[in-house]
Order: C-alpha cells, then structure tokens, then sequence
C-alpha cells in the first residue's frame, strides 16, 4: 500500500521532458511509482487541473541565522521551496568563536539588512566549529532540506579576528583557512562561498573579511574542493574581479563555479551579457561556470539610516559607519554630494544604484525624485528631504532587471542559473522568497518567455545538478518526495506584506502565495492551500552528501 498518491495531474518531471499526465506514488517518503497509478493507498489528492512538479531548489539563501530560531525558515516553504542552499556570499555564523559573536551578527546587520536585536534573541549558540553548527541542524531538525556553504568571511574572523576586514593575510593564517574549510567539506558542506563586491561591508563600513582576500587566498581555498573531490564554489563578485581569473580557479580545482550576482544594468545594459558570454566561452574550454542571474526586478525600500542602495559607492565610504550628528554633517557636505555626482556620471561594470532618480519614489508621497527635484540637483533633493524628515523618509528604489526584455534573454541563456532570492536577508529592504512561482507566472504564463518545462527545470532539476543534490529535483521513482502541486492558471507569488514577527518584535517582509495548492518535503505535506501551513511536521533533511 502506498503512502500518498496524487493522481490525474500535469506532471512535470523537473528534466525538462514534455509535460504528461498521470499520478505520482509515494512510499517511506519515496516517489515509487509515476504515470498510472495501481493499487491502494493510505491517501489520495485529485490533481485534476493541477501541476505536479518537484519543490523548488532555492540555491542562494541567508538562512544561516532565521533557522537556528525558526526551523520552518518562513516564508520559503509557503512559496514551494523545499530545498534551501544557505551560507551564501561567505555570511555563514560558523565558524564563530565566543567572543566574535557581537562582531559576527554586527556584520550581518550592515551586510544582510538584519536587525541586530532580532539576532540578538533569536540565534542559538549551540555551535562553535561548522561541523557542531551543521550537527544542531541536523538535531533540530527542519521543515526543508537544508545545504550549508563553508562562509569565507566566517573562516577568516575565526583565524584572524577583527584584522580579518583590515588586511592581507599571511601564508600562516591561509593555511589555517584550508584546515576550517577541508573540515567543514569533510563534515558535510556544499562548497565554499565568498564575494569580492564593493556593496558588502561589514560593521563600521569596514568591507567585509572576504574583500580583503588576494587572489592567492581565494586559489588556496578554491583549491580545497579539489581535495575534497566535490563542491561548489560560489562568488559575488566585483566589478575588479575578472571571469577569466573564476575560470582558471574552475579550471585548478575541477569543480563549478558559480558567479553572482548578475543582474541587468539599464545605464550599462551590455556588461552583464559580456559576463555572461565569457562564462559561455569557459564552458566551451571544459570549465564549468554558471552565471546567476535573477527573475525578479531588484527594488529596495529604504532610509538612510540603513543606506543599502548607495553604500557600494566609493564616493559613500566617507560616511560608512557614521552615526549621529557625524553622519548628518557628512550628507549635508557640499564635497561629498560633489563626489558621489561625479562617480554616477561615470559609466561602471556593474554598480547597484545609476543615478536613475526617475526609479527612486518617496514611498509617502508616491513621487520620484525626479519629479520632486523640479529643477533641483535630484541628489541634493533627495538627501535634503531625509534631513529635514530626520532621516526617517522611506524611499523605494528600482534599481536593476528592470528591461523585462533583457532578462528575459538572461533566463534563457544556456549558462544562467536562476537564483538570488537572499531569502532571509535584507528583511526590511525586500523579499524575493517567492522567485519560483514568479517564474512560473509572470514569465511562463504572462510572458511566455520559457515554457512551463523549462521553468520547472531551471527550478529544480538544474540546480540539482550543478549542486550535486542527490536523487532531489526530479519525479522519478527511487527519489524524494519533495512536491509542489499548483494551479498553472493562477500560480504567482502575492502580494509583500510587512510582519512583526521576528525575535524582539523586529519588523520584516514577507510574502505570500497564489495558486500553490500542497508542498511536500520527504513525502510530508507541510503546506496546503495557497501557502497554509498545515501543521508542525519539520520533515527537512540536512544534506551532508553531495555528488562528485
């Protein structure tokens, strides 16, 4: 007898095959049986005008510190996700020492957009090494299966300590690295993460540790994947740092690299498709890389208390890090706004805020400043405005993949990977957990730029595979029963919604869904209807094997 069987659905098989219909079987938290479906079993769900897929694969998420306090890691199961890949960029919280705790969650506020008071309470040091971290998981369990990255920018303030953001290091403390990342690979890591971006700084507008690494430091890691015969590496990149330098660590350590974050510039729309026509390039000599790319527009809601969008300006460090009165007298500084008019003038690579002031609303009055500046400069209307409002106005800033056109060309390239959700971070800036069903509606149903096969691939059976997640991303019999069932005809992610119902009473944003009609992780239904959660099952596995 089996478990469950959801029958007369649309099946998708995650491998990109035509959709077909017929019934899908599970037993022991197995799919057993797929297509027509015999005998009995203990439950049964009509699929009749559904889709059944495999669940997501959300491969760049921030959870590192939400599931030490939330096992569910809300909102993504909601939003169909099953399997999250956390510990993205570096940013894991293991390996951290006692005494770099209040650095490490510091770090995270300036970085992630987290509060600093919900890391505070809610994150539970039971954990030193990464190993002790991935076993808590493992003890106490989750609602997903989770994949943990060893964090670059963890491994060097666990060696170096506060000097980790200040300078080089030494052939010592490399090798020191090398021994917390074979050791976090032999216990069970998907890889190693890091960034060189210019947007990533720490407490204090310090970069954050990986910024620091020369490019001997970042071979030296790299190259532990080789000896661990598996992984992943995964880098945000800067501008300064070049594709064929990715490749040739690709090419050293016989193992993917995954480049983010690449996203669609409209002030310099070609630089991303160059990015991405060298990754094509690599693959072509043998090297994988993929390119991560992004189905969502980039937007941010923001104050200048928290100045995500502009803080990756060299012409902001001045006030990197500044509070107060300090702070206040720097905005207001003729020389400073002078600077930061002069280096938006200037075309870059890649540069997350363009000086496009017409994409920049004040969320109150829902006017651009553009149109408020009426004649001003549009900058010193801007921080002229946050002044007067004590810096408390809240602006909203579309800031890239806003030519739907030229994403729509990313998506299909044959080297992308569709990820970037940072589900868990940036809690108060946006929320792009539900990329998934975004994918599915807006670019399958309304667009129709990727049919529903290719969607569904892209989602799961792809990722799988760059990430070695084993019998995962597929309806075949012999794999996990990891399920999405939702309505092809109305699936989309909802509407964003602020919540207070972080550790502290922080504030977040969350997201809901339209047309998910169950999930499963293992065989277990954890969701119901448009995103309900149905009980307390925390049926997650935590991913300690990988392929080569």
């Amino acid at each position: 007898m089996h478990d469950l069987v959801i029958r007369d659905a649309l099946l998708l098989d995650g491998l990109g095959s035509p959709p077909k219909r017929g019934g899908v079987a599970v037993k022991d938290g197995a799919i057993v049986e797929v297509g027509y479906i015999k005998g009995s079993s203990k439950e049964w769900v009509d699929g009749d005008g559904l889709a059944l897929m495999p669940g997501i694969i959300d491969n760049h998420t921030h959870y590192d510190a939400q599931i030490t306090w939330d096992p569910w890691a809300s909102p993504s199961p909601a939003l169909g996700v099953t399997t999250a890949v956390i510990g993205n960029c570096g940013f894991t919280i293991a390996p951290c020492r006692a005494a770099d705790r209040e650095l490490v969650m510091k770090n995270l506020t300036q970085v992630e957009g987290m509060s600093l008071a919900a890391l505070r309470a809610g994150i539970r040091w039971e954990f030193e090494s990464l190993p002790q971290y991935l076993d808590m998981l493992e003890r106490r369990r989750s609602a997903l299966n989770v994949a943990c990255f060893v964090g670059h920018s963890s491994v060097r303030t666990y060696v170096m300590g506060a000097e980790a953001s200040r300078r080089a290091a030494t052939e010592s403390e490399i090798s020191r690295m090398r021994t917390l990342v074979l050791e976090g690979m032999r216990a069970g890591a998907v890889g190693l993460s890091s960034t060189t971006s210019p947007a990533h700084n720490g407490e204090g507008g310090l970069p954050m540790p990986s910024r620091l690494a020369d490019d001997a430091e970042l071979r030296a890691l790299v190259g532990c994947l080789r000896e661990a015969k598996r992984g992943v590496f995964m880098l945000t990149k800067g501008g300064q740092t070049r594709v064929p330098f990715l490749e040739s660590l690709a090419a050293d350590s016989g193992r993917p690299v995954v480049i983010a974050a690449l996203l669609h510039s409209s002030t310099n729309p070609d630089a991303v498709f160059e990015d991405l026509e060298q990754i094509r390039e690599a693959n072509a000599r043998g090297h994988r890389l993929l390119g991560a790319v992004s189905c969502c527009p980039l937007s941010m809601e923001f104050t200048l208390h928290s100045p995500y969008v502009l803080e990756g300006l060299e012409s902001w460090k001045p006030a990197l890090g500044k509070k107060g009165e300090e702070f206040r007298k720097i905005l207001s500084n003729v020389e400073f706004r002078n600077a930061i008019r002069a280096e938006l003038a200037k075309p870059a690579h890649f540069r997350l805020f363009n000086g496009e002031w017409h994409k920049v609303q004040v969320v109150e009055s829902q006017r651009t400043i553009a149109e408020l500046a009426a004649g001003r400069d549009p900058l010193d209307t801007m921080l002229d405005l946050a002044l007067e409002q004590d810096l408390d106005t809240v602006f909203n800033a579309l800031l890239l993949n806003s030519d739907e056109s030229a994403v729509g060309k990313m998506l299909r390239h044959p080297c992308s990977l569709v990820s970037l959700s940072d589900a868990g971070a940036h809690l108060t800036f946006f929320n792009d957990a539900g990329f998934g069903l975004h994918l599915l509606g807006h670019w399958v149903r309304k667009l129709g730029v990727l049919t529903l096969a290719e969607a569904v691939w892209r989602l799961t059976g792809h990722p799988a595979s760059i990430f070695g997640i084993e019998r995962r991303g597929a309806l075949k019999p012999g794999y996990h029963a990891d399920l999405l069932l939702f309505d092809p005809a109305k699936v989309e992610r909802g509407p964003v919604k602020r919540t207070l119902d972080l550790p502290a009473g922080e504030p977040r944003l969350t997201a809901q869904a339209v047309g998910v009609h169950g999930v499963w992780v293992n065989g277990a239904r954890i969701v119901g209807r448009n995103g309900e959660r149905l009980d307390d099952k925390l049926p997650g596995q935590l991913l300690r094997q990988f392929a080569a």
